[in-house]
């Protein structure tokens, strides 16, 4: 492959002690995978600690190879933004036209070929590559997985945007202003901004991102409140 110097992954973490660890043990099995196909690929793994008071910085400060930014946004979008700005600064020396950001959580588990999808999507000459997600049945059971199942058609060209499974070029992202500062919802903005400006964008529903289906989320009207009103709807018509 070419075209690809560096890939710069972005994770934002507030008092996630509990799941963090699984997320980076996917994320190192992602880079193994990466390397093993495109060893001349930098990859540098930021993970962005908003105001944690927990556990949290000490498993990110052991986990070889990842590096923490703090900050005090109490936004994931503006942890987001401040987190690919830091890993831009790590890259300099290379062409934004050669850097993809990598967005996933702190709580989700990325597939070992993520990164490697996301490489092959910045060869073939998308600016964005729109992944799927999968609830983690273990959290709740097999109904909550079959009744999101049936909300979500998640096949090649799916309507939905998780920022937990998302990729885009860095001069893409630098030419669209990057990701809003909100409280939820950062992920979706930033693709419509990508759309609205013309950039191929590849969605594809293989290999989802396990994502943790806890009904008590960090971000305000994110994907925990919307698992929990899915139950509740599910409660009423019971």
């Amino acid at each position: 492959m070419s075209g690809l110097d560096a890939m710069c992954v972005v994770v934002p973490a507030r008092d996630e002690e509990l799941l963090i660890g699984r997320c980076l043990t996917g994320l190192a099995r992602a880079r193994w995978v990466l390397a093993a196909v495109r060893p001349e690929t930098e990859v540098h793994v930021m993970v962005v600690l908003d105001r944690c008071s927990d556990g949290t910085a000490d498993i990110v400060a052991a986990a070889p190879g990842v590096d923490a930014l703090e900050v005090a946004a109490l936004s994931v979008g503006a942890a987001r933004a401040a987190g690919v700005q830091h890993a831009a600064g790590r890259v300099a020396h290379h062409d934004a036209e050669r850097v993809w950001v990598a967005c996933t959580d702190a709580d989700s588990v990325v597939p070992p070929t993520w990164l490697l999808g996301l490489a092959r999507a910045a060869e073939q000459g998308y600016a964005a590559r729109v992944g799927a997600v999968r609830p983690d049945s273990a959290d709740e059971g097999p109904e909550l997985l079959r009744r999101w199942l049936a909300r979500h058609e998640l096949g090649p060209g799916h309507e939905h945007v998780f920022g937990a499974n998302l990729g885009v070029g860095l001069a893409a992202y630098e030419q669209v202003g990057g990701f809003p500062p909100l409280a939820s919802g950062e992920d979706v903005e930033l693709v419509r901004r990508l759309r609205g400006a013309g950039l191929p964008i590849l969605t594809v529903g293989e290999d989802p991102v396990l994502t943790s289906a806890r009904r008590i989320g960090r971000a305000r009207g994110g994907f925990a409140a919307y698992l929990s009103g899915l139950e509740d709807e599910h409660a009423e018509g019971s």
